[in-house]
Parts: C-alpha cells; sequence; structure tokens
C-alpha cells in the first residue's frame, strides 16, 4: 500500500472516530431514559409490556411469532431443498451439496459416535433441533419488526430467549430420550432415563440462560448513550454467533449422549453357577 492510500485510509478512521465522538457527546444531554434499567431488564426476560396481538384473538409474546417465522422458513427450506435440489445431487458434489452433506454428516457422526442404536432416528432429530436452534438464536439479528398491543415497534427476539420456548426443547428433547430407552430397552430403558429427572430442567435453564444473557448484556449496552454507537452491533452479533454454534452443539451432543445409555443393549450377567455347569459339560 503506498503512502498516500495509507495516509488517506487514516484520515478517513479518524474522521469517523470524530463524528462518533461529536455523536456521543451532542445526543448524550438528551438521551432521555424513558424507564429504569431494571424494567427494561425485566421486560427483557418477561416480555410483560411487548405483546402482540393474533388476529384480535390471544396476545403471545413476541418469541412464540419468532418461532412460527423460524419453524415455516425451516420447512419451506426443507421441501423445495427435497424437491429440487437434492434429485440433482452428484458424485462431484458443489458447493450447496457439500455444505449439507457436511451438516448432515457432522451430526449423524455425532450420533454414531453416542448413539449406535436406531442412529438413523436420533441424528435426524439432533440435526433438526441442532438447526432450529442455531437458525433460531441468529434470527434476532435480522430484527425483524413487529407491532405490540401498544402500539410501539419492536424486534423480535430469538425463539429461545422466552423461558417457555427453551422449556418445550428441553422436555421433547427428554421424551425422545425415553422414547429411545423404551423402543430399544423396553420398559427398563425408559425408568433408566427417568433417573435423570433433572434432565429437562437443566437442559431447558441452560438454552435459556444462555440466549438470555445474551440480550441482557446486548440491552445493558445500548441502555447507556456512552457505549451505544457502534459497540452494540459488535457486542451483539459476537454474542448471538458464539451462543448459536455453542448451544446447538451442546444440546445435540447432551441427548445423543442420554439417548445412547437409554438405548443401550445391556447384556445380562451370568451367573457363577451356570459358568460351572459350563465348564463340567465340557470336561466330561
Amino acid at each position: 500500500m503506498s503512502k498516500k492510500r495509507k495516509i488517506v485510509s487514516l484520515a478517513v478512521f479518524g474522521v469517523i472516530i470524530a463524528a462518533l465522538i461529536a455523536g456521543i457527546v451532542i445526543t448524550a444531554p438528551h438521551a432521555g431514559i424513558k424507564e429504569p434499567i431494571n424494567e427494561v431488564m425485566k421486560d427483557a426476560v418477561l416480555h410483560e409490556t411487548g405483546r402482540i396481538d393474533i388476529f384480535g384473538k390471544i396476545q403471545v409474546n413476541p418469541a412464540l411469532v419468532s418461532a412460527w417465522i423460524v419453524t415455516g422458513i425451516l420447512i419451506v427450506f426443507a421441501v423445495i431443498t427435497r424437491i429440487f435440489f437434492i434429485p440433482k445431487f452428484t458424485q462431484i458434489p458443489g458447493r450447496f451439496q457439500y455444505l449439507l452433506e457436511r451438516g448432515v454428516g457432522l451430526f449423524t457422526g455425532l450420533a454414531k459416535q453416542n448413539s449406535p442404536q436406531k442412529t438413523q432416528f436420533i441424528g435426524g432429530y439432533i440435526f433438526t433441533a441442532g438447526v432450529y436452534i442455531f437458525i433460531g438464536t441468529i434470527f434476532e439479528l435480522f430484527g425483524f419488526q413487529a407491532v405490540t398491543v401498544s402500539g410501539f415497534s419492536i424486534s423480535l427476539p430469538a425463539p429461545l430467549a422466552d423461558i417457555n420456548g427453551a422449556i418445550a426443547m428441553g422436555f421433547f428433547s427428554y421424551g425422545v430420550i425415553l422414547f429411545g430407552g423404551l423402543v430399544n430397552n423396553g420398559i427398563k430403558g425408559m425408568l433408566h432415563a427417568l433417573k435423570d429427572f433433572t434432565l429437562p430442567v437443566s437442559m431447558s435453564f441452560r438454552l435459556f440462560g444462555a440466549l438470555l444473557s445474551g440480550a441482557l448484556v446486548t440491552e445493558l449496552v445500548y441502555y447507556y448513550a456512552l457505549t451505544s454507537y457502534v459497540v452494540p452491533v459488535i457486542v451483539g452479533v459476537l454474542f448471538t454467533l458464539l451462543h448459536a454454534l455453542i448451544q446447538a452443539y451442546v444440546l445435540t451432543m447432551l441427548v445423543s449422549i442420554f439417548y445412547g445409555e437409554s438405548s443401550e443393549k445391556k447384556e445380562k450377567p451370568v451367573r457363577p453357577e451356570k459358568i460351572k455347569k459350563e465348564k463340567r459339560r465340557k470336561t466330561v
């Protein structure tokens, strides 16, 4: 890079920094905080003042609307991929085929490693759950707007940022684990999975807590004028992508491990008396 370009780049960068500092200084006295920070944090968790009216019949949390949208997007994408793309897959994969096969192979390998019984079923479930968590988490980055009952416009949050959505995901995953134990080992397998009765609670609150922490940190950064320029964008994107990857991997790994434990075929221990009888028969 020539000296002129370096000088121009530094000048542009300096102008941007100066503009940001000027904006902070000018707007800070007029920021006008509308509500206390504790009310902001409470509303981010409970969504009491940000409910959305559905067809004039019921009022729901905005996270439920996000869940409907994400589910619809995934279903439409799956149908289009199955009809128009999968029949055209070749031996030498293109970019889209390669990415899809790598994603499926990742979750299939995770299922084979931890759950050798009924690999196709559990592999399909953790693939679906992982994609839903990842897409649902990064959904809030797009900033889709909705109008609340009180007439204010809000950005739709991630589906699992609502405690109800996180609990539903945790208990549904636990139901899959119970089903695997029942199908492969009968009542004993299901009872073995029931021993870990705290599992759905831990999975639910792990999802909810991780996603909520990113949302609260971003709310705090937005709340104060001195950090409300540029910083929220960086913080929000980093926290969202990090939580999307980590939570998708953690939940799918836990489900595959516990499914494998509940569905594992356990051999009955051989009694010493039978071993002695077999030895006597062989000697005779």
